[in-house]
């Protein structure tokens, strides 16, 4: 079997939490990449920012539907650090504010998903490597 049929594979079989946490490492990471460029140099953090921002948008969209399953206050808090995220994001963009309360606070995110007691805690897919 090739990689990439491996790779399609293993992906197929991950649960929604499992890809919710992939989803999340992967941006956590291109997050803390962005963080160790040059602050002043937006241009090279900014994919990663945008990246970050879109994720949070779907999920606060996601989590505004009323077919949506998970209870009241848990879709409530994920809008509204979502409406946070998009404001951080802008004050990170415009130089006001660093990066890392948005690693922060994914890595707590991802920590909820993998079910650890500690954001360095291994997750699902081997993804935990994020949270060193």
């Amino acid at each position: 079997m090739s990689l990439q049929a491996y790779q399609r594979t293993a992906v197929s079989a991950e649960s929604p939490r499992e890809t919710e946490y992939r989803l999340f490492a992967q941006v956590t990471l291109a997050l803390m990449e962005a963080a160790k460029k040059d602050p002043m140099d937006i241009g090279g953090r900014i994919d990663a920012l945008d990246w970050n921002r879109r994720v949070w948008s779907f999920l606060s969209d996601d989590c505004s539907h009323p077919d949506n399953k998970l209870p009241p206050e848990l879709r409530a808090a994920i809008i509204s650090l979502a409406i946070w995220v998009g404001k951080h994001t802008s004050a990170v963009i415009r130089r006001q504010e660093e990066i890392e309360p948005l690693i922060d606070v994914n890595r707590i995110i991802m920590q909820g998903l993998s079910g650890g007691p500690a954001a360095g805690a291994p997750g699902p897919a081997g993804a935990g490597a994020v949270a060193a």
